[in-house]
């Protein structure tokens, strides 16, 4: 079992920042690849960013690229999602979640075997 706990979460003003912390628990952290998800009212959750085992290999989704910046610290047990530039149609509950697996799969939630509580987001324009 891994257990994740999100936070970092709250209200931001459109073109302002936070910095989503995840932090795990339970089975070895480095073994697996981490995924952020959100899921906005009305809407299927939909993939934000992932990052490998390792940290050495990361993606994002487009409507964030340049944006989001997802990194981790595995002395720390902890991933963090970094959103700059933030826009109100970032406003969702961000979850983040763990994997075994890495390439084509980080990017769909059911590859995921762990997932953290979620915490909200909420951009005003």
């Amino acid at each position: 079992q891994v257990q994740l706990v999100e936070s970092g979460g709250g209200l931001v003003q459109a073109g302002g920042s936070l910095r989503l912390s995840c932090a795990a628990s339970g089975r070895t952290f480095s073994n697996y690849a981490m995924g952020w998800f959100r899921q906005a009212p009305g809407k299927e959750r939909e993939f934000v960013a992932a990052i490998r085992w390792s940290g050495d290999n990361t993606y994002a989704a487009d409507s964030v690229k340049g944006r989001f910046t997802i990194s981790r610290d595995n002395a720390k047990n902890t991933v963090y999602l970094q959103m700059n530039s933030l826009k109100p149609e970032d406003t969702a509950v961000y979850y983040c979640a763990a994997t075994l697996g890495w390439g084509a799969s980080a990017w769909y939630l059911g590859s995921y075997d762990y997932w953290g509580q979620g915490t909200q987001v909420t951009v005003s324009s």
